[in-house]
């Protein structure tokens, strides 16, 4: 009877499990067009406007996943300049709000993925509960034959932002979402 019930137990947790790895949200960045198309684990599809690295200020292609997470964070780089909804995907770039949004579907930033203030809030939240999937092809509209920025597994710059409170990890994200601990 006990075997019964750890197969019983094992097959629930790998469902539970396997439902988990679809809910993830799917970010798929193309500089050519710069748009970002967003699908939520729950069926939810977005296409967005965005503005990524100019020339000069390149936005790095790959895969990547959430490293860190931050409601509010300035950079201490470029003149305190506000960052709401900051996603860290690889080293100092991230995905953030922008007050800058006459300047959405061109390149304009010192390489992170720039996004409507309450564009970026949402995708926060669809990544602070379910995590995300990012992939970033294309190349800068007028940017020619100029080379971009490639993911690697080298170390990159140190983090050049100043976040306002203690960051969380994904794993404590994972077990208590809202924060309430």
């Amino acid at each position: 009877m006990r075997s019964f019930q750890r197969v019983l137990l094992s097959l629930f947790a790998l469902f539970a499990m396997s439902s988990l790895a679809h809910a993830m949200v799917r970010i798929d960045v193309d500089l050519s067009s710069q748009t970002m198309n967003v699908t939520s684990g729950d069926g939810a599809n977005y296409t967005w406007p965005i503005s990524s690295g100019r020339a000069g200020h390149l936005t790095p292609h790959g895969q990547f996943r959430p490293q860190r997470l931050y409601v509010m964070v300035h950079s201490a780089k470029y003149n305190n300049a506000p960052m709401p909804h900051s996603i860290f995907f690889y080293g100092q770039y991230a995905i953030h709000g922008t007050t800058a949004v006459g300047a959405l579907g061109r390149p304009a930033s010192h390489g992170c993925i720039r996004l409507a203030p309450a564009n970026a809030a949402t995708l926060f939240a669809m990544v602070q509960s379910q995590g995300a999937a990012i992939s970033i092809v294309g190349a800068i509209p007028g940017g020619g034959a100029m080379a971009q920025l490639h993911h690697t597994h080298r170390n990159v710059a140190a983090l050049a932002y100043a976040p306002h409170h203690r960051a969380r990890s994904l794993k404590e994200w994972a077990r208590d979402p809202l924060g309430n601990r």
